[in-house]
């Protein structure tokens, strides 16, 4: 158990995401009891324990959707003889047919890494929007124009980066520049109407494509009459959180990771969902093959394949 929040603490200091599967609640027979758990990692790897051949495909799939939407969420399985939650909202149920009975409750929760904004310039605006992003829980990175141009070169920009502008009018078409170049999701230059527009022109001039100059929000912020440095600060602020939180709505993805849906298959005998990528037990049947969530489930199929023949995809 030490080992393993140890790995979890150590993913967390590098940024790195991750979810963490805790059973809270069990009824017997199961074999994890509460407190058991197991870190789940974004290419499906399962580190510690909350159950056996049923449990884990089940934890480690619903692990990787939480990373995906960024939500936790309470996962019953309900095994033959075992009763099933009345509760039901927030709940994602499944069948654990794998064993003799019982019923397990995991609680599954994504620890993903900050969101990434990346400050450029200086100035009253700028000082406010970091302390006021750091508040709301973002990982801040404030860039002087004059070394603006190598730093962010170090920087892996995706699509869940946030880049605000503001030089003053010094370099800020050459950060633009730059940094309309990566795939950072919200981009933006604090200036006055008209001197937004005149760098979008000196843009437009050096062969930026205007793919990305749409992607450029100028002037920064939401329009709700800001007038001092720090409502400025705070309309940015607000933008941001707009677009990212659209963004996941629109796409379906958590803030700063989005790990790629799996290939799934159904078991044939219990009717647990396999991710096939990552299946341990597989039988050729008729020409396809049949993915299983266990041995036992496989040993079934195989003394009698054409008994299940119902259940598999033409």
């Amino acid at each position: 158990m030490q080992d393993l929040l140890a790995l979890a603490a150590d993913l967390r200091r590098r940024g790195e995401p991750f979810a963490l599967a805790t059973v809270v609640r069990c009824e017997r027979p199961t074999s994890a009891k509460p407190g058991a758990k197991a870190l789940i990692r974004p290419d499906g790897s399962v580190a510690g324990w909350v159950g056996g051949a049923c449990a884990e495909p089940v934890v480690a799939r619903e692990a990787l959707a939480a990373l995906r939407d960024g939500h936790p969420r309470l996962v019953v399985l309900v095994g033959e003889g075992g009763r099933d939650p009345a509760r039901s909202e927030g709940i994602v149920h499944y069948p654990m047919t794998c064993h003799s009975g019982g019923t397990l409750e995991i609680y599954v929760e994504p620890f993903l890494p900050k969101a990434q904004l990346v400050l450029v310039g200086h100035g009253p605006v700028i000082e406010t929007l970091a302390t006021i992003a750091e508040n709301a829980g973002y990982a801040v990175a404030v860039l002087p124009g004059d070394t603006a141009g190598a730093a962010l070169g170090g920087l892996a920009l995706g699509r869940d980066a946030s880049v605000v502008v503001a030089t003053h009018g010094e370099l800020d078409e050459d950060a633009l520049t730059q940094v309309l170049a990566t795939p950072a999701g919200y981009i933006s230059l604090v200036a006055s109407r008209k001197r937004a527009a005149s760098i979008m022109a000196t843009l437009h001039q050096r062969g930026v494509p205007q793919e990305h100059l749409a992607r450029l929000k100028a002037p920064a912020g939401l329009d709700i009459g800001a007038v001092t440095p720090e409502e400025i600060a705070v309309s940015i602020l607000a933008e941001i959180i707009h677009v990212r939180h659209s963004r996941k709505t629109d796409h379906g993805e958590a803030a700063g990771f989005e790990p790629p849906a799996a290939a799934e298959a159904k078991d044939p005998i219990c009717g647990m969902t396999v991710d096939i990528a990552t299946a341990r037990h597989q039988s050729d049947w008729a020409g396809r093959s049949v993915y299983f969530c266990c041995l036992r489930c496989k040993e079934l199929f195989d003394a009698d394949p054409q008994k299940y023949a119902a259940t598999q995809p033409c």
